[in-house]
């Protein structure tokens, strides 16, 4: 079976990591990827925010779990020691389509480089925020920024369980 192909089928969501940092090569690699995502009329308009400290990171899912309406205590990163945040330009029509296929290449390169990856969700309400808009200023970030979602990353704590089977009655054909 092809490799590309293999990788989507194999690909899960994590929800349980170690606490080891995945190193900033491998990190390199999976934003690079994000970065060849299709894109609107190739406008390559989302960015991506590597986060790796740990002070942004849980400031994040303080933020991530308030939002939530979780307990402060609350992990919605799941113990992931990293968060890849893509942020799309609103002025793009197809913003959000732009930045979902971003976080689709994160998710298989992190896959294809044997690091586990998960979307989080409430990126868009985060960046959102007076909080959010001061993070994004504080980074250089200017513009009109929609969080698209986060990609956390790590090492899985045990392995993911096999995919469900597919549903059936999701492809039709016109011939």
């Amino acid at each position: 079976m092809n490799e590309v192909i293999q990788a989507m089928e194999t690909r899960r969501s994590i929800r349980s990591y170690k606490p080891d940092m995945v190193p900033d090569e491998i990190i390199d690699q999976i934003v690079e990827a994000g970065t060849y995502a299709a894109s609107g009329m190739g406008c390559q308009s989302p960015i991506i925010v590597a986060v790796t400290s740990r002070e942004m990171r849980d400031r994040l899912a303080r933020m991530n779990a308030k939002i939530g309406g979780w307990k402060a205590d609350f992990d919605p990163f799941y113990g992931a020691p990293a968060v890849l945040i893509v942020l799309a330009d609103r002025a793009r029509v197809t913003a959000v389509y732009d930045g979902s296929l971003v976080m689709g290449n994160l998710m298989l390169a992190a896959h294809a480089l044997g690091i586990g990856s998960c979307w989080i969700h409430r990126a868009k309400e985060e960046f959102d925020s007076e909080e959010g808009k001061q993070i994004l200023a504080a980074l250089g970030i200017q513009g009109d920024y929609e969080g698209i979602g986060h990609c956390i990353l790590g090492y899985e704590q045990q392995p993911a369980a096999p995919a469900a089977p597919r549903k059936a009655g999701r492809v039709f054909r016109i011939r």
